[in-house]
């Protein structure tokens, strides 16, 4: 929850006039914590430093396209990256790949009674 730039100047005026931090946080209904970082930085982060993804999510759309059923690893191995990567990337993109197990070609024992 981000609190607004008035409460924030609300709160360090109020240490400005002799209140300690755990006063501060128990009259606030605040962390210490939160107040102690407020007083390095008043204003919040309007933006994210993010860096720039390994794997390109047109390259991974393509690839799931493609080969709908594989597993992680085997995308890590042809997108030359991590299983963890290619976790994060799919999570990002909002696909969940679920196994069909009736056209799944890690189902090749006949004695499975999984495909029936």
């Amino acid at each position: 929850m981000t609190y607004s730039l008035d409460f924030r100047k609300q709160v360090l005026k109020s240490l400005d006039e002799g209140m300690t931090f755990a006063e501060a946080a128990k009259f606030y209904n605040l962390s210490p914590t939160t107040i102690q970082n407020w007083k390095r930085r008043v204003h919040s982060k309007t933006t994210r430093q993010t860096k720039p993804y390994k794997i390109p999510d047109d390259v991974l759309l393509n690839d799931v396209k493609e080969h709908p059923d594989d597993y992680q690893y085997e995308r890590a191995r042809r997108l030359n990256c991590s299983k963890t990567g290619i976790h994060h990337a799919l999570k990002r993109l909002g696909i969940s790949q679920k196994k069909d197990f009736r056209a799944s070609k890690s189902l090749f024992d006949k004695k499975s009674d999984i495909s029936k």
